[in-house]
């Protein structure tokens, strides 16, 4: 079983190293890892070519934002299933790869996710909030449920049948693309009860106000445009959130 992992980074060397180290320390025995830099200028580079002997291909060049590199890192991916670590983000665990290697195994489904917690910043240790699964059902997605799509490991034929992120999207090409994914090309799927991303808190949808917003108009356009919802799925998707800071 051999897995794809990309990561998407622009001027990240602040964490791009604890990304990396992260990889480092997974003790599964067949990985692809891809780092796509969109020609940074604050040292990221180098500190790819300091760890490059746990990347299997990396480029640095400019690009059209975070969704047209996630596309270039699916282009170059060949594994049976793939997955993405954002330059922002940790694995869990040192086995939290082999744990997910191990149930692709067993299980083979079309797409396999998990849990997630935000953590502070600084402190990764502090954890900020719990986005914690469910199993999926026909109907889940128009309660406004959605994965957490760092945790998402997809098999590269449905990966295909599926497409590329929509870079006409500028925050949420990823809900698009979960919404794509589930209600259209995937017929099984794997939720792994275990937390497998730590995500430092400070995403770009959630930066500013005028970003909230826009985060909000694209994910109802994405709801239309795949026939999923409307502003009352939007709603329960926001609502969703809240239980999520409190008793992790």
């Amino acid at each position: 079983m051999k897995l794809s992992l990309i990561t998407v980074t622009y001027n990240c060397a602040g964490t791009l190293e604890d990304t990396i180290k992260s990889v480092k320390e997974q003790n599964c025995e067949d990985l692809e890892y891809i780092i796509i830099d969109g020609a940074s200028t604050d040292g990221s580079v180098d500190i790819i070519k300091k760890h490059k002997d746990v990347v299997s291909f990396w480029s640095s060049t400019e690009d059209e934002g975070i969704y047209d590199a996630m596309n270039k890192g699916i282009k170059q991916a060949t594994g049976d299933y793939i997955g993405f670590l954002h330059s922002d983000d940790m694995f869990y665990s040192d086995n939290t790869l082999n744990e997910i290697s191990t149930a692709l195994e067993v299980h083979s489904p079309d797409v396999l996710y998990g849990d997630l917690q935000y953590v502070n910043a600084i402190q990764t240790d502090k954890i900020i909030r719990l986005w914690k699964s469910q199993n999926y059902y026909p109907g889940l997605l128009k309660k406004g449920w959605m994965p957490p799509h760092p945790t998402l490991y997809i098999k590269k034929e449905v990966m295909k049948k599926t497409g590329f992120f929509n870079t006409s999207y500028k925050i949420a090409a990823d809900y698009d693309y979960i919404l794509r994914l589930f209600s259209k090309n995937a017929e099984s799927f794997y939720y792994h009860p275990s937390v497998i991303i730590k995500m430092r808190i400070g995403g770009a949808s959630n930066k500013s106000l005028k970003n909230i917003i826009r985060k909000s108009k694209e994910d109802l356009r994405a709801l239309r445009t795949n026939k999923v919802g409307g502003l009352l799925t939007l709603i329960r998707k926001n609502l969703s959130k809240i239980p999520q800071f409190f008793g992790h």
